[in-house]
C-alpha cells in the first residue's frame, strides 16, 4: 500500500510539475541569449584551447622497445 501511494504521489506532482511548467515563457531575448552562451561554451576549447597551450611536452629519454621478430628479419 505504501509502494502505490507514493508512487501515486510522485506522479501526481510530475503531472502538476509538467502542466506548471507548460504555462512558464521566457522572452525571445532570452532565448537568443541562452543560444549564444551555448555555442560559446561548447565550442570554447575551439576558441581559446588552440592558442593556449597549459601542457609542456618535454622529450622523453627512454629508448623505444623493439620487437624481437623484427630484429631476427633484420639481422638475416
Amino acid at each position: 500500500m505504501r509502494v502505490w501511494l507514493a508512487c501515486f504521489v510522485v506522479l501526481f506532482a510530475l503531472a502538476e510539475f509538467f502542466d506548471w511548467l507548460q504555462e512558464f515563457a521566457l522572452p525571445l531575448p532570452i532565448y537568443i541569449l541562452g543560444g549564444a552562451f551555448l555555442a560559446v561554451t561548447s565550442n570554447y576549447d575551439k576558441i581559446v584551447g588552440t592558442y593556449i597551450d597549459d601542457t609542456v611536452i618535454e622529450p622523453s629519454t627512454e629508448q623505444p622497445l623493439l620487437d624481437v621478430t623484427n630484429q631476427s628479419e633484420i639481422k638475416n
